[in-house]
Formats: C-alpha cells, structure tokens, sequence
C-alpha cells in the first residue's frame, strides 16, 4: 500500500507490513537519493560527499536499511552501510566530521510493530526545511534500484566509542564507588556501558536481541521502569539509567528506586553545569519541559527560549545561536561542550561524573535542586485518539473552551506554537497537544504538588474528551 510519507518530530514511523513497507521504504530512499544528488556537496577533486546508513535491532531494520543503501547506491551515492545495529546518537556523531548524510533505520521508542527512517545531518536531525524538501521529492522519479548495487558494509563503533570517551571524564568517572543497574530495553545501546565502564559495576536488563521487545515498550518513562526500580532496590545499586530502542532518550531511577523526572533530571544537569562547569548562553526547551529550568535560567540571568515538541527544533537552535543547554521533555538533553544530539549515553556518563565529583546520592542532588528552586511534580496522560486530528483546528476549539480560571489557578498567558498551552501565575502549566509520531493525544501537567497536577490533568482530559473519540 502505498502510504503517504511524512516527517513527524523525528522521522518517519509507520506499522510494518501496513505502511512501513518495502515499497514505501524504497520511495522514500529514491527520495533520499534526489535530495543527496541535488545538494551533497562535493571535494575539490569532484567527488560527492559520504553517507551513512545504520538500523536498530528491530525486526528487518537490517533489511529495510540494506534496501536503503542500495537504492543510494544505484543513484550512484557514496554510501557505507552498518554491519551490525547502532544507536541513533552513533549514527548523528558520524555526521559530524566523516559522512555528510546519516539515514537510520529506527522507530526509537515505539512499540514493536512500528518501524522507521531518521535523517541525520551535522551532528543531529535533518532541520524541518530538509525534510519538507525530502517529502516534496517522493513518487518524482521512479525507484531506481538496480541489481547488484550493493553497499560496502563496515563496522565504525570504534570513531563512536573515541566520541563518547572524548566527552567524557573517564578519570572522575573511574572514581564512582557504586554499582549502576543499565536497563538497556532490548535496543541498540546494549553494552555501551560496559565499554566504558568495568563491567562488575554493572548490572544489565533486557541486553540481548529481541526484535519484539518483550512486549516491553522501549520508552525509558515511568509506566516501563518497574523491573529497573526493583532491580535497584534488590541490588543496592547507586543508580538506575535506562535508554529507549535507539539509545537517544535516558531515564533514571535513584537510589531509592524512584523514577526522576525528565524536569528534574534537566534541571539537576543544568545546575551543576552553570555552577561546576560555568555554563554560560542561552537555554532552550521543548513547550512539553517543565518550570525549573526557565528558573534556573531567571536566576542566573540566562536567556530562555521554548520552542515545538520535537528535539530538532532544540538542535536547531544549537546550531544557529549560542545556545548552552537544550532539552525535550521525553528524555533528551544536550549542552554546550558535549553532544550536539541527544544521547543517553552521553547523560548517562554525565550523571556519573556528577555522582562522582559531587560525592552525593542522587536523591541528595534532586532535592538540593527543588529546595533552591521549587518543587516539582510532573506527569503526562496519553489518550488514544479515534480518529486523524488537525492540530490548528483543535487548538482553536480547546483555546474558545478555555476558562480564566482552572480550580484555583489562574490562567496567565497561553501559548499554541505546538499544542495549547497554558502557563499559570506562579510558572505551573498544563500542555494539551496531538503527538507527532502516534495516535495519541498527550496532555501534561507540572505543579509543585501531585494533587495539583491531577487536577489540572483531569480538567485537560474533559476539554478534549469530546474530540477524540
């Protein structure tokens, strides 16, 4: 069937063998191939920059990304393809110095019977104005793929592993005294720590390859956490990291087997970067981050911006201004210094140096954070929706229903860049927004109680109630 192929907040995602199909791969890959054949630059003695094409541990993302590279081969495309599954941070570090394109395989946290294809460009996703371009370029010409055209297969972990350690400070890090539980979630980052870290101080879940994930979805959020924050608990273990199917989103449990918000999690990273590191610049955020590092950022008189769902409008603005700290509220962080893409990983070596040199607890750096800054209880409800929703159309139906008050808050401002959302007199917010890349409506909340935050989560659940079903 063929489907019609759209970037969402980052990538291209659809069900296998319903529109995430050969055919539809292999249009979009001619697609690829155009836009590399009308913009690839070339070196002084005319040859076309270099691709790169790598997959995940999905089922037949090795296939679908050999059909990948052999329709950029038979465009007569420079391009290397991965002999084994990478993460997705991997293949966005190989497009800072060695290849000009990075195309991946992934569906990155999504359930198991979704697959998809991320374009990287420069150190993180392809900008929006790219993939318009790409998208505009499918069913132009016909797929060219010819027989034979196969593309040279290599293994390059070792240019992503001298990455991850140049960002790294092995030395305070070797100094870390506790045990760390890695839930690697079946994907692409299994055993990445391990070749940092001496392997007795971890201890590693769901590392072996499973394409079907176990009926785990491999998203590092609260609700799929369980067996890694029994599994700190039972080990004793001083910290619990997980990443998601592609290894560019982080989760963390502390010590004592409590989920750490992406909010906190984010604000803990940027505190100790301005004061340890001296971090300076502006920082930039998703509409779905929470308050705290908007007061961070007041505090230590640093510009602030938040810009739509999607870490590529984050690595946008990275890349145009001079911005120190980025991050999203599903689980991606970047900063001045270190990853240009989001990179659990990376965190997760962060988070150990900080350990390391701070010679605290996690729980002790969280609420150092929320005593200086505030509380913070964030959550978020996903709701299936029914039916196609046009995002401007929604919005306007939810912005005429909106009261001047919710219970006690009252309304201050409301933004609709992506989604509704309403900030609160004191910072608390409430964001309603249909996601990019499933059919779901996601709202989130963040108060400085639970109980606050359920109400305001509920009010956002009855105002789009009616149009979902």
């Amino acid at each position: 069937m063929a489907a019609e192929i759209k970037f969402g907040t980052d990538g291209w995602r659809g069900v296998i063998a319903w529109d995430f199909t050969y055919e539809n791969v292999r249009r979009l890959a001619q697609a690829l191939a155009d836009y590399i054949n009308e913009n690839a630059p070339s070196d002084e003695d005319g040859k076309m920059a270099k691709v790169f094409v790598g997959y995940d541990r999905r089922f037949m993302s090795d296939l679908f990304a050999a059909d990948v590279a052999s329709i950029l081969r038979s465009n007569k495309i420079d391009v290397t393809l991965s002999d084994r599954p990478v993460t997705t941070p991997m293949v966005s570090a190989l497009t800072l110095k060695k290849f000009w394109l990075g195309i991946t395989v992934t569906a990155s946290h999504n359930p198991a019977q979704y697959n998809g294809v991320k374009v990287k460009w420069a150190g993180c996703s392809a900008p929006t104005r790219e993939t318009r371009e790409i998208e505009a370029l499918i069913d132009v010409n016909p797929v060219l793929f010819l027989y034979g055209q196969k593309a040279e297969q290599k293994n390059l972990t070792d240019l992503y592993q001298k990455y991850l350690t140049s960002l790294a400070n092995t030395k305070k890090i070797a100094t870390f005294k506790g045990t760390i539980a890695a839930d690697y979630m079946y994907g692409a980052a299994s055993g990445w720590l391990e070749t940092v870290l001496p392997k007795n101080k971890i201890i590693a879940l769901h590392a072996e390859h499973d394409p079907t994930f176990r009926g785990l979805q491999p998203d590092p959020s609260l609700k799929n956490l369980d067996e890694l924050k029994k599994t700190v608990l039972a080990k004793k273990a001083a910290v619990g990291f997980a990443f998601d199917g592609d290894g560019d989103r982080f989760g963390l449990i502390d010590e004592k087997g409590n989920f750490v918000t992406p909010c906190l999690v984010a604000a803990v990273l940027l505190d100790y970067l301005i004061k340890n590191k001296k971090l300076k610049g502006k920082v930039v955020q998703t509409m779905s981050m929470g308050y705290l590092p908007k007061r961070i950022a007041r505090e230590h008189d640093m510009p602030f911006e938040e810009v739509a769902v999607g870490f590529k409008n984050v690595a946008e603005r990275m890349a145009l201004e001079e911005v120190a700290f980025g991050v999203e509220e599903a689980g991606g962080y970047a900063w001045k210094g270190g990853a240009t893409d989001r990179d659990g990983l990376v965190v997760a070596l962060a988070w150990l140096e900080m350990l390391a040199d701070t010679k605290k607890k996690v729980s002790e750096l969280c609420e150092a954070v929320t005593k200086q800054y505030g509380p913070s209880v964030y959550q978020r409800r996903d709701l299936p929706a029914a039916k196609p929703i046009d995002k401007a159309a929604f919005v306007e139906k939810l912005r005429k229903k909106l009261p001047k008050k919710v219970g006690t808050f009252k309304v201050a401002e409301i933004a609709t860049l992506d989604g509704l959302k309403i900030y609160f007199e004191h910072d608390e917010w409430l964001l309603v927004r249909p996601s990019g890349t499933e059919p779901l409506v996601r709202i989130y909340a963040e108060t400085g109680t639970k109980k606050d935050t359920q109400t305001l989560l509920d009010f956002g659940e009855k105002l789009v109630a009616q149009y979902i079903k």
